[in-house]
Protein backbone atom coordinates (compact mmCIF):
# COMPACT_ATOMS: atom_id res chain seq x y z
CA UNK A 1 0.00 0.00 0.00
CA UNK A 2 2.84 2.99 1.18
CA UNK A 3 4.90 2.99 -1.72
CA UNK A 4 5.49 -0.95 -1.85
CA UNK A 5 5.53 -0.90 -5.73
CA UNK A 6 8.37 1.45 -5.78
CA UNK A 7 10.73 -0.78 -3.90
CA UNK A 8 13.17 -2.34 -6.63
CA UNK A 9 14.87 -5.92 -6.35
CA UNK A 10 16.57 -6.31 -2.16
CA UNK A 11 19.19 -8.78 -2.14
CA UNK A 12 17.85 -9.82 1.20
CA UNK A 13 16.23 -9.05 4.39
CA UNK A 14 17.47 -8.34 7.77
CA UNK A 15 16.55 -11.44 10.21
CA UNK A 16 14.64 -10.76 13.61
CA UNK A 17 15.79 -10.84 17.25
CA UNK A 18 18.91 -13.65 18.02
CA UNK A 19 18.72 -15.23 21.83
CA UNK A 20 17.00 -13.21 24.44
CA UNK A 21 19.50 -11.16 26.98
CA UNK A 22 18.37 -11.29 30.51
CA UNK A 23 17.18 -8.10 31.24
CA UNK A 24 14.13 -6.22 30.31
CA UNK A 25 15.20 -3.26 28.16
CA UNK A 26 18.91 -4.06 26.68
CA UNK A 27 19.89 -4.04 23.27
CA UNK A 28 19.75 -7.31 21.86
CA UNK A 29 23.36 -8.46 20.54
CA UNK A 30 23.22 -7.69 17.02
CA UNK A 31 21.71 -10.12 14.42
CA UNK A 32 23.38 -10.89 10.52
CA UNK A 33 22.50 -6.93 8.85
CA UNK A 34 21.70 -6.98 5.40
CA UNK A 35 24.74 -5.69 4.60
CA UNK A 36 26.19 -8.88 5.81
CA UNK A 37 24.29 -11.32 3.75
CA UNK A 38 25.28 -9.07 0.65
CA UNK A 39 29.03 -10.10 1.04
CA UNK A 40 27.94 -13.90 1.39
CA UNK A 41 25.05 -14.82 -1.10
CA UNK A 42 24.43 -13.83 -4.48
CA UNK A 43 21.94 -15.98 -5.63
CA UNK A 44 18.14 -14.73 -4.27
CA UNK A 45 16.62 -18.55 -4.46
CA UNK A 46 19.63 -19.52 -2.12
CA UNK A 47 19.14 -16.07 -0.13
CA UNK A 48 15.73 -16.64 0.86
CA UNK A 49 15.85 -20.58 2.05
CA UNK A 50 18.67 -18.96 4.13
CA UNK A 51 17.13 -16.11 5.81
CA UNK A 52 13.97 -18.25 6.34
CA UNK A 53 15.65 -20.50 8.41
CA UNK A 54 17.19 -18.36 10.31
CA UNK A 55 13.91 -17.06 11.22
CA UNK A 56 13.08 -20.16 12.64
CA UNK A 57 10.90 -21.28 9.28
CA UNK A 58 11.10 -24.48 7.54
CA UNK A 59 13.17 -24.63 4.98
CA UNK A 60 10.69 -26.91 2.50
CA UNK A 61 10.06 -26.03 -0.67
CA UNK A 62 6.51 -24.44 -0.93
CA UNK A 63 4.78 -24.50 -4.21
CA UNK A 64 4.20 -21.40 -6.44
CA UNK A 65 1.45 -20.19 -7.42
CA UNK A 66 0.64 -22.00 -11.24
CA UNK A 67 -2.23 -23.55 -12.77
CA UNK A 68 -1.35 -26.60 -11.47
CA UNK A 69 -0.81 -25.93 -8.15
CA UNK A 70 -3.27 -25.99 -5.28
CA UNK A 71 -3.55 -22.24 -3.70
CA UNK A 72 -4.44 -24.25 -0.35
CA UNK A 73 -1.26 -26.25 0.15
CA UNK A 74 0.92 -23.48 2.36
CA UNK A 75 3.32 -26.04 2.75
CA UNK A 76 2.52 -29.46 3.63
CA UNK A 77 4.55 -31.95 5.61
CA UNK A 78 6.00 -29.29 7.44
CA UNK A 79 5.35 -30.55 10.69
CA UNK A 80 3.75 -27.52 12.29
CA UNK A 81 0.06 -28.48 12.16
CA UNK A 82 -0.87 -26.97 16.01
CA UNK A 83 -2.71 -23.82 16.00
CA UNK A 84 -1.55 -20.45 15.99
CA UNK A 85 -1.71 -18.94 19.43
CA UNK A 86 -2.40 -15.26 19.29
CA UNK A 87 -2.31 -14.77 22.91
CA UNK A 88 1.79 -15.48 22.83
CA UNK A 89 2.88 -13.10 21.05
CA UNK A 90 4.86 -9.66 21.60
CA UNK A 91 2.37 -6.70 19.72
CA UNK A 92 3.84 -3.51 19.15
CA UNK A 93 1.61 -0.57 20.81
CA UNK A 94 3.29 2.90 19.35
CA UNK A 95 6.47 4.40 18.10
CA UNK A 96 8.48 6.34 21.21
CA UNK A 97 8.02 9.42 19.58
CA UNK A 98 4.61 9.04 19.68
CA UNK A 99 4.13 8.85 23.35
CA UNK A 100 4.35 11.64 26.23
CA UNK A 101 5.61 10.99 29.18
CA UNK A 102 3.57 13.87 31.17
CA UNK A 103 0.40 11.76 30.83
CA UNK A 104 -1.06 8.00 30.46
CA UNK A 105 -2.17 6.82 27.05
CA UNK A 106 -4.68 4.65 26.31
CA UNK A 107 -4.43 1.68 23.32
CA UNK A 108 -6.53 -1.45 22.49
CA UNK A 109 -4.37 -4.46 21.72
CA UNK A 110 -6.42 -8.00 20.90
CA UNK A 111 -9.52 -6.60 22.51
CA UNK A 112 -7.69 -5.74 25.49
CA UNK A 113 -7.83 -1.94 26.55
CA UNK A 114 -4.00 -0.91 28.10
CA UNK A 115 -2.98 1.86 29.62
CA UNK A 116 1.02 3.27 28.70
CA UNK A 117 2.47 5.05 31.19
CA UNK A 118 5.85 6.93 31.87
CA UNK A 119 7.25 5.20 35.04
CA UNK A 120 9.87 7.89 36.22
CA UNK A 121 11.40 5.64 39.17
CA UNK A 122 12.11 3.06 37.15
CA UNK A 123 13.05 5.18 34.07
CA UNK A 124 10.97 2.48 31.44
CA UNK A 125 7.67 2.61 30.11
CA UNK A 126 4.72 0.59 31.63
CA UNK A 127 1.62 -1.41 30.45
CA UNK A 128 -1.23 -2.11 32.20
CA UNK A 129 -4.80 -3.30 32.06
CA UNK A 130 -6.70 0.12 31.95
CA UNK A 131 -8.92 -0.65 34.64
CA UNK A 132 -8.67 1.07 38.38
CA UNK A 133 -9.38 -1.67 40.83
CA UNK A 134 -11.36 0.06 42.73
CA UNK A 135 -14.33 0.74 40.63
CA UNK A 136 -13.08 0.16 37.43
CA UNK A 137 -12.87 3.10 36.28
CA UNK A 138 -10.19 3.64 32.99
CA UNK A 139 -6.45 4.64 34.78
CA UNK A 140 -5.80 6.31 30.75
CA UNK A 141 -8.29 8.94 32.08
CA UNK A 142 -5.41 9.84 35.13
CA UNK A 143 -3.06 11.27 35.46
CA UNK A 144 1.13 11.17 36.53
CA UNK A 145 1.31 12.33 40.09
CA UNK A 146 4.09 14.52 41.80
CA UNK A 147 5.81 11.34 42.76
CA UNK A 148 5.45 9.62 39.48
CA UNK A 149 2.92 7.67 40.46
CA UNK A 150 0.22 6.34 38.15
CA UNK A 151 -3.06 7.91 39.89
CA UNK A 152 -6.42 7.24 39.07
CA UNK A 153 -8.60 10.31 38.85
CA UNK A 154 -11.64 9.34 40.04
CA UNK A 155 -10.84 8.50 43.78
CA UNK A 156 -7.35 9.30 44.03
CA UNK A 157 -5.52 5.80 43.95
CA UNK A 158 -1.75 5.75 43.23
CA UNK A 159 0.34 2.82 41.68
CA UNK A 160 3.88 2.26 41.21
CA UNK A 161 5.52 0.68 38.23
CA UNK A 162 4.84 -3.11 39.17
CA UNK A 163 1.10 -2.24 39.56
CA UNK A 164 1.16 -2.23 43.77
CA UNK A 165 -1.11 0.37 45.12
CA UNK A 166 0.87 2.56 47.10
CA UNK A 167 -1.83 5.30 48.05
CA UNK A 168 -5.57 5.42 48.84
CA UNK A 169 -6.58 8.81 50.17
CA UNK A 170 -10.17 7.62 51.70
CA UNK A 171 -8.15 5.02 53.96
CA UNK A 172 -7.24 6.38 57.38
CA UNK A 173 -3.56 6.46 57.99
CA UNK A 174 -4.45 4.63 61.38
CA UNK A 175 -6.77 1.57 60.09
CA UNK A 176 -5.86 -1.37 58.29
CA UNK A 177 -3.05 -1.07 55.66
CA UNK A 178 -5.77 -1.73 52.38
CA UNK A 179 -3.66 -0.55 50.06
CA UNK A 180 -1.30 -3.86 50.50
CA UNK A 181 -4.13 -6.26 49.82
CA UNK A 182 -3.66 -7.94 46.54
CA UNK A 183 -7.31 -6.49 45.39
CA UNK A 184 -5.61 -3.23 45.28
CA UNK A 185 -2.98 -3.85 42.67
CA UNK A 186 -3.21 -3.30 38.79
CA UNK A 187 -2.78 -5.59 36.30
CA UNK A 188 0.69 -5.06 34.93
CA UNK A 189 1.74 -6.52 31.29
CA UNK A 190 5.07 -7.20 30.32
CA UNK A 191 6.44 -4.78 27.89
CA UNK A 192 9.49 -4.07 26.17
CA UNK A 193 11.26 -1.44 24.18
CA UNK A 194 13.03 -2.56 20.92
CA UNK A 195 13.44 -0.48 17.42
CA UNK A 196 11.93 2.35 18.75
CA UNK A 197 8.90 0.80 19.37
CA UNK A 198 6.93 -0.08 22.45
CA UNK A 199 5.93 -3.93 22.61
CA UNK A 200 3.64 -5.66 25.06
CA UNK A 201 2.99 -8.93 26.12
CA UNK A 202 -1.30 -9.97 25.59
CA UNK A 203 -0.77 -11.65 29.69
CA UNK A 204 -0.68 -10.43 33.08
CA UNK A 205 -0.21 -13.96 34.22
CA UNK A 206 2.70 -13.77 36.77
CA UNK A 207 3.79 -16.87 35.45
CA UNK A 208 4.76 -14.52 31.79
CA UNK A 209 6.42 -11.76 34.12
CA UNK A 210 9.86 -12.80 32.91
CA UNK A 211 9.00 -13.43 29.04
CA UNK A 212 11.28 -11.80 27.94
CA UNK A 213 14.45 -14.29 28.41
CA UNK A 214 12.20 -16.76 26.55
CA UNK A 215 11.05 -15.04 24.00
CA UNK A 216 11.82 -11.23 22.30
CA UNK A 217 9.83 -9.37 19.98
CA UNK A 218 11.04 -9.33 16.35
CA UNK A 219 14.25 -7.14 15.85
CA UNK A 220 14.90 -5.34 13.06
CA UNK A 221 18.81 -4.00 12.61
CA UNK A 222 18.75 -1.38 10.34
CA UNK A 223 15.57 0.36 12.82
CA UNK A 224 18.69 1.13 14.55
CA UNK A 225 21.43 1.78 12.24
CA UNK A 226 21.81 5.71 12.21
CA UNK A 227 22.87 5.94 9.19
CA UNK A 228 19.22 5.49 8.16
CA UNK A 229 16.23 7.41 8.11
CA UNK A 230 13.78 6.50 9.92
CA UNK A 231 10.15 8.16 9.58
CA UNK A 232 7.71 6.24 11.43
CA UNK A 233 3.91 6.78 11.75
CA UNK A 234 1.14 5.42 13.36
CA UNK A 235 -2.92 5.29 12.05
CA UNK A 236 -6.15 4.04 13.10
CA UNK A 237 -8.20 2.06 10.51
CA UNK A 238 -12.15 1.46 10.45
CA UNK A 239 -11.17 -2.16 8.93
CA UNK A 240 -10.19 -5.74 10.42
CA UNK A 241 -6.70 -6.91 10.61
CA UNK A 242 -7.08 -9.48 7.88
CA UNK A 243 -8.21 -7.25 5.64
CA UNK A 244 -5.03 -4.86 6.60
CA UNK A 245 -2.72 -7.18 6.22
CA UNK A 246 -3.68 -8.22 2.42
CA UNK A 247 -3.98 -4.81 1.23
CA UNK A 248 -0.55 -4.36 2.14
CA UNK A 249 0.38 -7.98 0.32
CA UNK A 250 -1.04 -6.40 -2.88
CA UNK A 251 1.13 -4.24 -5.19
CA UNK A 252 -0.91 -4.45 -7.81
CA UNK A 253 -3.95 -2.35 -6.37
CA UNK A 254 -1.35 0.52 -6.01
CA UNK A 255 -1.69 2.27 -9.92
CA UNK A 256 -5.68 1.52 -9.40
CA UNK A 257 -6.60 2.33 -5.67
CA UNK A 258 -3.86 5.17 -5.35
CA UNK A 259 -4.17 6.72 -8.80
CA UNK A 260 -3.04 10.03 -9.23
CA UNK A 261 -1.64 9.94 -5.34
CA UNK A 262 1.66 7.48 -5.78
CA UNK A 263 4.30 7.26 -8.82
CA UNK A 264 4.11 3.78 -10.06
CA UNK A 265 6.37 2.39 -13.24
CA UNK A 266 4.28 1.96 -15.86
CA UNK A 267 4.04 -1.93 -16.91
CA UNK A 268 4.59 -2.94 -20.58
CA UNK A 269 3.81 -6.38 -21.28
CA UNK A 270 5.33 -7.41 -25.17
CA UNK A 271 2.90 -8.14 -27.30
CA UNK A 272 -0.23 -7.57 -25.50
CA UNK A 273 -2.56 -5.92 -27.35
CA UNK A 274 -4.55 -3.70 -24.56
CA UNK A 275 -2.80 -1.27 -22.23
CA UNK A 276 -4.56 0.60 -19.58
CA UNK A 277 -3.85 4.34 -18.79
CA UNK A 278 -2.97 3.29 -15.51
CA UNK A 279 -0.19 1.04 -16.37
CA UNK A 280 -1.12 -2.00 -14.52
CA UNK A 281 0.62 -5.53 -15.59
CA UNK A 282 1.43 -8.48 -14.40
CA UNK A 283 3.36 -8.84 -11.41
CA UNK A 284 5.91 -11.99 -10.70
CA UNK A 285 4.64 -13.18 -7.25
CA UNK A 286 6.28 -16.46 -5.68
CA UNK A 287 5.92 -17.83 -1.98
CA UNK A 288 9.29 -19.41 -1.75
CA UNK A 289 8.88 -20.06 1.93
CA UNK A 290 6.18 -20.66 4.64
CA UNK A 291 5.43 -22.04 7.85
CA UNK A 292 3.31 -21.38 11.35
CA UNK A 293 6.04 -18.49 11.86
CA UNK A 294 4.85 -16.78 8.76
CA UNK A 295 6.54 -16.95 5.00
CA UNK A 296 9.17 -15.02 2.41
CA UNK A 297 7.58 -13.45 -1.22
CA UNK A 298 10.17 -13.23 -4.25
CA UNK A 299 8.90 -10.05 -5.90
CA UNK A 300 10.04 -8.95 -9.27
CA UNK A 301 11.10 -5.97 -7.86
CA UNK A 302 11.84 -7.37 -4.03
CA UNK A 303 11.84 -9.50 -1.34
CA UNK A 304 8.78 -9.18 1.79
CA UNK A 305 8.82 -11.08 4.57
CA UNK A 306 5.18 -12.25 6.89
CA UNK A 307 6.58 -12.78 10.16
CA UNK A 308 3.18 -13.83 11.82
CA UNK A 309 1.06 -12.10 13.68
CA UNK A 310 2.24 -8.55 12.81
CA UNK A 311 5.19 -7.87 11.21
CA UNK A 312 5.45 -7.39 6.96
CA UNK A 313 8.31 -5.64 5.69
CA UNK A 314 10.88 -5.59 3.09
CA UNK A 315 14.03 -4.55 1.68
CA UNK A 316 15.41 -3.31 -1.63
CA UNK A 317 19.00 -2.40 -3.03
CA UNK A 318 18.25 0.99 -5.62
CA UNK A 319 21.78 0.99 -7.13
CA UNK A 320 25.18 -0.13 -6.88
CA UNK A 321 28.38 2.52 -7.51
CA UNK A 322 30.81 0.72 -9.56
CA UNK A 323 33.76 2.90 -8.26
CA UNK A 324 33.04 2.16 -4.40
CA UNK A 325 35.51 -1.10 -2.73
CA UNK A 326 32.83 -0.63 -0.06
CA UNK A 327 29.68 -3.28 -0.22
CA UNK A 328 27.85 -0.95 1.85
CA UNK A 329 28.79 2.33 0.41
CA UNK A 330 28.02 0.59 -2.98
CA UNK A 331 24.69 -0.19 -2.22
CA UNK A 332 21.44 2.08 -1.82
CA UNK A 333 18.94 0.53 0.27
CA UNK A 334 15.37 0.90 1.21
CA UNK A 335 12.91 -0.53 3.54
CA UNK A 336 9.37 -0.78 3.85
CA UNK A 337 8.50 -1.88 7.55
CA UNK A 338 4.51 -2.28 8.72
CA UNK A 339 3.04 -3.60 12.19
CA UNK A 340 -0.43 -4.77 11.54
CA UNK A 341 -2.04 -4.53 15.06
CA UNK A 342 -5.83 -6.61 15.62
CA UNK A 343 -7.58 -4.39 17.71
CA UNK A 344 -10.76 -5.13 17.75
CA UNK A 345 -13.34 -7.16 15.39
CA UNK A 346 -13.56 -4.64 12.25
CA UNK A 347 -10.46 -2.66 13.43
CA UNK A 348 -7.21 -2.36 13.04
CA UNK A 349 -3.85 0.24 13.96
CA UNK A 350 -0.97 0.63 11.32
CA UNK A 351 2.80 0.99 12.53
CA UNK A 352 4.07 2.31 9.17
CA UNK A 353 8.09 3.06 8.61
CA UNK A 354 9.91 4.17 5.75
CA UNK A 355 14.15 3.31 5.68
CA UNK A 356 17.14 4.80 3.43
CA UNK A 357 20.58 5.05 3.81
CA UNK A 358 20.94 7.66 0.92
CA UNK A 359 20.07 11.05 0.59
CA UNK A 360 19.51 11.39 4.56
CA UNK A 361 20.08 14.98 4.29
CA UNK A 362 16.76 15.65 3.08
CA UNK A 363 15.42 14.95 6.31
CA UNK A 364 16.73 17.53 7.96
CA UNK A 365 14.79 20.08 5.90
CA UNK A 366 11.36 18.06 6.17
CA UNK A 367 9.00 17.85 9.23
CA UNK A 368 7.36 14.42 9.91
CA UNK A 369 4.07 15.70 9.72
CA UNK A 370 5.09 16.97 6.07
CA UNK A 371 5.54 13.24 5.11
CA UNK A 372 2.67 12.37 6.84
CA UNK A 373 0.12 14.45 4.46
CA UNK A 374 0.50 11.98 1.39
CA UNK A 375 0.72 8.85 3.71
CA UNK A 376 -2.28 9.80 5.31
CA UNK A 377 -3.70 10.29 1.81
CA UNK A 378 -2.74 7.04 0.38
CA UNK A 379 -4.28 5.32 3.32
CA UNK A 380 -7.60 7.37 2.78
CA UNK A 381 -7.88 6.73 -0.67
CA UNK A 382 -8.57 2.98 -0.34
CA UNK A 383 -10.36 3.21 3.56
CA UNK A 384 -13.82 3.16 2.50
CA UNK A 385 -12.92 0.53 0.03
CA UNK A 386 -11.64 -1.79 2.28
CA UNK A 387 -14.54 -1.05 5.21
CA UNK A 388 -16.84 -2.03 2.49
CA UNK A 389 -15.03 -5.36 1.49
CA UNK A 390 -14.66 -6.68 4.49
CA UNK A 391 -18.33 -6.30 5.32
CA UNK A 392 -18.86 -8.42 1.75
CA UNK A 393 -16.76 -11.19 3.27
CA UNK A 394 -18.18 -11.58 6.73
CA UNK A 395 -21.52 -11.47 5.18
CA UNK A 396 -20.24 -14.76 2.59
CA UNK A 397 -18.37 -15.98 6.39
CA UNK A 398 -14.92 -15.62 6.39
CA UNK A 399 -14.41 -19.68 5.71
CA UNK A 400 -15.35 -19.03 2.74
CA UNK A 401 -13.23 -16.57 1.32
CA UNK A 402 -11.25 -18.95 -1.35
CA UNK A 403 -14.97 -19.64 -2.59
CA UNK A 404 -16.14 -16.07 -3.24
CA UNK A 405 -13.00 -14.58 -4.44
CA UNK A 406 -11.54 -15.19 -7.48
CA UNK A 407 -7.71 -14.69 -7.28
CA UNK A 408 -5.93 -16.15 -10.77
CA UNK A 409 -2.81 -14.67 -10.97
CA UNK A 410 0.71 -14.46 -9.57
CA UNK A 411 0.12 -10.56 -8.34
CA UNK A 412 -2.24 -12.25 -5.95
CA UNK A 413 -0.03 -14.71 -4.53
CA UNK A 414 1.29 -13.27 -1.45
CA UNK A 415 -2.80 -12.71 -0.30
CA UNK A 416 -3.37 -16.59 -1.05
CA UNK A 417 -0.79 -16.90 1.42
CA UNK A 418 -1.80 -15.16 3.53
CA UNK A 419 -5.39 -16.46 3.84
CA UNK A 420 -3.82 -20.07 3.11
CA UNK A 421 -1.77 -19.41 6.79
CA UNK A 422 -5.19 -18.04 8.41
CA UNK A 423 -7.41 -21.12 6.96
CA UNK A 424 -4.77 -23.75 8.12
CA UNK A 425 -3.31 -22.41 11.50
CA UNK A 426 -6.11 -20.22 13.07
CA UNK A 427 -9.43 -21.03 11.70
CA UNK A 428 -9.52 -17.84 9.07
CA UNK A 429 -9.32 -15.50 12.01
CA UNK A 430 -8.30 -13.80 14.49
CA UNK A 431 -8.45 -15.57 17.36
CA UNK A 432 -10.42 -12.75 19.71
CA UNK A 433 -11.23 -15.22 22.88
CA UNK A 434 -14.63 -14.25 24.25
CA UNK A 435 -15.59 -11.78 21.17
CA UNK A 436 -17.59 -12.66 18.77
CA UNK A 437 -16.00 -12.00 15.33
CA UNK A 438 -19.65 -12.41 13.59
CA UNK A 439 -21.14 -9.01 13.66
CA UNK A 440 -18.92 -6.45 12.90
CA UNK A 441 -19.29 -2.80 13.41
CA UNK A 442 -22.13 -0.91 11.54
CA UNK A 443 -20.79 1.73 8.81
CA UNK A 444 -20.11 5.06 9.80
CA UNK A 445 -21.05 8.50 8.10
CA UNK A 446 -17.84 8.81 5.26
CA UNK A 447 -16.55 11.66 7.22
CA UNK A 448 -15.87 9.74 10.61
CA UNK A 449 -14.80 6.65 8.81
CA UNK A 450 -12.04 8.47 6.90
CA UNK A 451 -11.68 10.97 9.92
CA UNK A 452 -8.17 11.77 10.59
CA UNK A 453 -7.94 13.88 13.30
CA UNK A 454 -8.96 10.79 16.10
CA UNK A 455 -7.46 8.39 14.18
CA UNK A 456 -4.03 9.76 13.35
CA UNK A 457 -3.32 13.49 14.62
CA UNK A 458 -3.96 13.23 18.62
CA UNK A 459 -1.60 9.86 18.06
CA UNK A 460 0.68 12.04 16.28
CA UNK A 461 3.40 14.23 18.60
CA UNK A 462 4.47 16.02 14.91
CA UNK A 463 1.01 16.29 13.65
CA UNK A 464 0.06 17.74 17.05
CA UNK A 465 2.78 20.09 16.39
CA UNK A 466 2.14 21.00 12.80
CA UNK A 467 -1.52 21.97 13.55
CA UNK A 468 -1.12 23.77 16.16
CA UNK A 469 1.88 25.74 14.01
CA UNK A 470 -0.75 26.31 11.11
CA UNK A 471 -3.58 27.37 13.17
CA UNK A 472 -1.41 29.61 14.83
CA UNK A 473 -0.01 30.80 11.02
CA UNK A 474 -4.08 31.42 10.11
CA UNK A 475 -4.78 33.28 13.39
CA UNK A 476 -1.88 36.08 12.55
CA UNK A 477 -3.11 36.27 8.79
CA UNK A 478 -6.16 37.06 9.44
CA UNK A 479 -5.20 39.22 12.17
CA UNK A 480 -2.56 40.80 10.11
CA UNK A 481 -5.43 41.66 7.26
CA UNK A 482 -7.48 43.43 10.21
CA UNK A 483 -4.41 45.48 10.69
CA UNK A 484 -3.83 46.56 7.49
CA UNK A 485 -6.96 47.25 6.95
CA UNK A 486 -7.40 49.18 10.34
CA UNK A 487 -4.89 51.06 9.26
CA UNK A 488 -5.80 52.33 5.85
CA UNK A 489 -8.86 53.59 7.54
CA UNK A 490 -7.21 55.13 10.46
CA UNK A 491 -4.87 57.03 7.91
CA UNK A 492 -7.29 57.87 5.26
CA UNK A 493 -6.19 60.84 3.26
CA UNK A 494 -3.24 61.12 4.99
CA UNK A 495 -0.88 58.21 3.23
CA UNK A 496 1.36 59.73 0.66
CA UNK A 497 0.17 58.57 -2.27
CA UNK A 498 -2.47 56.24 -3.62
CA UNK A 499 0.17 54.00 -4.30
CA UNK A 500 1.03 53.27 -1.21
CA UNK A 501 -3.27 52.92 -0.09
CA UNK A 502 -3.63 50.13 -2.75
CA UNK A 503 -0.23 48.40 -1.73
CA UNK A 504 -1.72 48.16 2.11
CA UNK A 505 -5.42 46.97 1.09
CA UNK A 506 -3.74 44.65 -1.64
CA UNK A 507 -1.38 43.16 1.96
CA UNK A 508 -4.65 42.73 3.48
CA UNK A 509 -6.44 40.81 0.98
CA UNK A 510 -3.48 38.82 0.06
CA UNK A 511 -3.64 37.81 3.88
CA UNK A 512 -7.00 36.85 4.51
CA UNK A 513 -6.86 35.37 1.31
CA UNK A 514 -4.24 33.36 2.67
CA UNK A 515 -6.05 32.21 5.92
CA UNK A 516 -8.41 31.00 3.79
CA UNK A 517 -6.53 28.60 2.11
CA UNK A 518 -4.72 27.61 4.60
CA UNK A 519 -7.93 27.07 6.48
CA UNK A 520 -8.78 24.69 3.67
CA UNK A 521 -5.53 23.43 4.03
CA UNK A 522 -5.62 22.65 7.61
CA UNK A 523 -9.09 21.21 7.29
CA UNK A 524 -8.55 18.22 4.01
CA UNK A 525 -4.86 17.68 6.01
CA UNK A 526 -5.74 17.04 9.82
CA UNK A 527 -9.42 16.70 9.92
CA UNK A 528 -11.01 14.91 6.09
CA UNK A 529 -10.20 14.35 3.03
CA UNK A 530 -12.54 12.64 0.84
CA UNK A 531 -11.58 10.60 -2.35
CA UNK A 532 -13.19 9.78 -5.09
CA UNK A 533 -11.80 7.33 -7.70
CA UNK A 534 -14.06 8.54 -10.34
CA UNK A 535 -12.77 11.69 -11.18
CA UNK A 536 -9.20 10.59 -10.89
Amino acid sequence: MLSLITLPSPRLFPTPSPSPPKTLNPKPSPPLSLHHHLRRHRSPARTATTVLRSHGLSSAPSPALSDASDPFDIGAGQGDDAKFDWYAQWYPVAPLCDLDKRAPHAKTVMGLDVVVWWDRAEGRWQVFDDRCPHRLAPLSEGRIDPRGRLQCVYHGWCFDGSGNCKYIPQAPSSGPQVHLNSKACAAVYPSVVQNKVLWFWPSTDPQYKDILEMKRPPYIEELDDPSYTCSMGIRELQYGYEVLIENLMDPAHVPYAHRGIMRTRRRVEPGRAEADREGGGPIDITITESSKSGFLANLEFGYFKFAAPCLFYGAGTISRSASSRNVQERLKRSLLIFMCIPVSPGRSRLIFVLQRNFAVWIELFFRRWMRHVGQNLILDSDHYLLHVEERKIAKVGFSNWFKACYVPTKSDAMVIAFRNWLRKYSNNQVDWGNMSSEQLPPTPPREQLMDRYWSHVVQCSSCRGGLKFLKALEFSLQVLSLALIGIVAAAGHSLTSATTRNSVVSAAVLCFVASRWLSHFIYKTFYFHDYNHAFK
